[in-house]
């Protein structure tokens, strides 16, 4: 899903000024911004996909000062309509994040008044982490960085909140994962597993707040929702990558040293994998030993 970083542009009352209404803002006018951008590390998010790979969402706004407005508060009223561009955009990034199944953020909102008020106060009580005000220009710009996980992420967030509404509770209840009485366990690995990487790139698969991997008869080999809190806010329920090898690397930060590497078969719904029956045995047993998916020692490889 593609989001515009910039929305129409908008006449703010009060003190704030005009937002832009580029597509894209170009950072080469803001030294401040790019030097942030190049010493974190980040890049700007376009799709909620680069969310979850970069585990966090830097969305960007532009503004100029209000019409009549002189001195300081020219810069004020810049800094502040660039400010609500950027709470906008991040507004309906966060809107396409998919919760679990095919339930969205945008879907959790309408059905429910808690969610939304709490989505709204979340993205307000956000401060910039860079104000860049271009003098010669006379425009500002305004980066805004949310964690996906982590303690004041939207994760964190979202966690609390999601896994008491009724709609969301009922969604995630499905049956855990029984091996079939007569299917022989497979054979022991040399080296235990102590992870999971699951292939997903020949699938039309987005990443989740809660991602969970199917058997072929409905049952459920991996739910986050059933994982402590604790290690869903710290962690998110997985790595996100576009490689096994990028998925070997961040699962090696979470201590994972021999890692199952199995491939999806097809999805239950956009958010949910699919495995054959033998694969879904396989990670069953692996878990029975280390216990991997409890710590959501687990990687999902993307288109």
């Amino acid at each position: 899903m593609k989001t515009r970083l910039l929305l129409a542009a908008l006449a703010l009352a009060g003190i704030a000024g005009v937002a832009q209404a580029d597509e894209a803002v170009d950072l080469k006018n803001y030294k401040m911004a790019r030097e942030y951008i190049k010493k974190e590390k980040v890049t700007v998010t376009v799709t909620v996909e680069q969310a979850f790979a970069q585990d966090a969402i830097l969305v960007v706004g532009e503004g100029v000062p209000k019409k009549g407005t002189t001195g300081a508060q020219r810069r004020l009223t810049a800094l502040r309509a660039a400010e609500v561009s950027a709470q906008r955009a991040l507004a309906e990034l966060l809107k396409g994040v998919s919760i679990v199944g095919e339930t969205t953020v945008r879907d959790a909102e309408v059905e429910s008044d808690v969610i939304k008020s709490s989505v709204s106060a979340f993205i307000k009580g956000f401060s910039p982490v860079v104000k860049d005000w271009n003098e010669r220009e006379e425009s500002a710009l305004v980066i805004l960085k949310v964690g996906m996980s982590g303690p004041r992420s939207f994760g964190a967030m979202m966690y609390e909140k999601i896994l008491n509404e009724p709609k969301i509770k009922q969604e995630v209840e499905k049956p855990a994962y029984v091996p079939p009485a007569d299917v022989p366990p497979p054979p022991a690995a040399p080296q235990a597993y102590d992870g999971l990487i699951i292939d997903a790139t020949a699938q039309s698969f987005r990443p989740a707040l809660i991602n969970r991997i199917f058997s072929p008869n409905g049952q459920v080999l991996y739910d986050p929702a059933k994982i402590s809190q604790k290690v869903l806010v710290e962690q998110g329920c997985g790595e996100y990558t576009n490689s096994v090898d990028k998925a070997r690397a961040a699962l090696g930060k979470r201590g994972v040293k021999n890692p199952l590497v199995v491939t999806a078969s097809g999805t239950v719904s956009p958010s949910d994998l699919q495995v054959a029956a033998a694969t879904a045995n396989q990670i069953h047993a692996a878990n029975l030993t280390s216990g991997f998916m409890a710590d959501a020692r687990v990687a999902f490889v993307l288109k």
